[in-house]
């Protein structure tokens, strides 16, 4: 009889908390429908999921937060290698030996320490890049509010000397350690035998930062177009949906949409919210700041919006709220800037234009609210089929399962 095949998916957070989350969860669903038994680590959280294996969960860190010298500076070592997390795994690959292994997000609260314990085992490690970390100590080649790439070649001392990380120089110094620490120790690159890419453009900065390219493999994202359904009705505003940061090219979108008189909705919430306002008012431009939305709340705001904008100014990965509009039945229009142009066929899925030109923006902006509404909805129904083609869930299961056996 074959032993049934056993994921282990390891992932700082067992609850919807951002993208990274709902790709490592929709994934345990993907493999858990084709029949693998897939056993899950994770921080504890109050939010996180039920699990039967909680209990091997390492112990809540929550940064910033309450405690006085010495709890710093052991969630400052736990940072750099949590013994914790490695004394657990170890313990859950005992009892439940997993056929692969599956990273997300490791960072900061399960740390890298347990990828030795995986490679002791023999247990073959394949790790998602959902951003730039394994690179930029940073995460996102972003320093000062622009694009950075002065530690390539090894020259990490540049995230303290320009303090990339919260503009802090003690949090800064933290992240430079922890850099140096694992690089020294081979904690990533003497481990993970597949990174995961899940735009082009990530896999070739990894290797150009690097890491040997045949060892990180392209996998575009997924979504199930069919769990989405194209409104009837289109609003006369444009949307963007996600975090109010500085990196998105928020100032920038609303220069546009007060250039090109356009109505313009923030869907999500973040610390450029009051900044953003405050813009807003001078510029005199027609933005609605909605917050925080639920998932159908969001589904609606998106499918009755003329288009989805994506204006970001830094490295993006391959955004899913780009898959989300498509499968809405919207067009898209975004920057040329990381894994945005990849998912943007212009002139037929939506258009491209440069990053932080507002101008530009808002000739686009006015270009798509200038076409018949059809002619939005047929650009909007291109990206769904497109959507529904190459970034299903089976499409994305069937090249991890490939990956997967590759390794065995």
């Amino acid at each position: 009889m074959t032993r049934a095949r056993r994921l282990l998916a390891i992932n700082n957070y067992f609850y919807r908390r951002g993208g990274a989350e709902s790709v490592f969860l929709d994934h345990i669903d993907l493999f858990t429908a084709a029949g693998w038994e897939v056993v899950p680590f994770a921080m504890q959280h109050p939010a996180n999921l039920p699990s039967a294996w909680s209990e091997y969960f390492v112990s809540e860190i929550e940064y910033g937060g309450a405690g006085g010298p010495l709890t710093k500076a052991r969630q400052a070592a736990k940072v750099i290698y949590s013994l914790e997390a490695r004394r657990k795994i170890r313990a859950l690959i005992g009892r439940a030996p997993p056929t692969i292994a599956h990273a997300h997000n490791v960072y900061h609260h399960i740390s890298p320490s347990i990828f030795g314990a995986l490679k002791a085992q023999c247990v073959p490690l394949v790790m998602t890049a959902h951003d730039l970390k394994l690179a930029c100590p940073a995460y996102k080649m972003l320093s000062q509010g622009r694009v950075c790439e002065r530690c390539l070649g090894g020259r990490i001392h540049n995230v303290l000397l320009r303090r990339c990380v919260k503009e802090s120089i003690v949090v800064s110094g933290l992240v430079l350690l922890e850099t140096l620490a694992h690089r020294s120790f081979g904690l990533y690159r003497n481990t993970i035998d597949r990174l995961i890419a899940p735009s082009r453009f990530y896999r070739d900065k990894l290797a150009e930062w690097g890491w040997d390219a045949g060892r990180v493999a392209y996998i575009p994202n997924s979504i199930d177009a069919k769990a989405y359904s194209p409104a009837t009705h289109e609003g006369d505003y444009v949307v963007y949906a996600g975090r109010l940061a500085p990196e998105k090219g928020l100032a920038t979108l609303l220069r546009a949409a007060a250039l090109s008189h356009q109505r313009l909705v923030l869907a999500g919430s973040g610390p450029e919210e009051q900044t953003l306002r405050k813009l807003a008012g001078e510029l005199g431009a027609d933005v609605a700041f909605t917050g925080h939305l639920d998932r159908p709340e969001l589904k609606r705001v998106i499918g009755e919006a003329r288009a989805l904008v994506l204006p970001s100014e830094w490295y993006e990965n391959a955004p899913i709220s780009v898959l989300e509009a498509y499968a809405l039945g919207r067009p898209v229009i975004g920057t040329r800037i990381g894994g945005i142009p990849e998912l943007i066929a212009d002139g037929e899925t939506g258009s491209l234009v440069e990053p932080g030109n507002a101008a530009m923006l808002a000739e686009a902006l006015a270009g798509l609210a200038s076409l018949p509404s059809s002619a939005r909805a047929a650009m909007g129904a291109t990206g769904r089929d497109w959507v529904a083609r190459e970034f299903s869930p089976d499409r994305y299961r069937d090249r991890t399962m490939a990956l997967y056996e590759a390794l065995r």
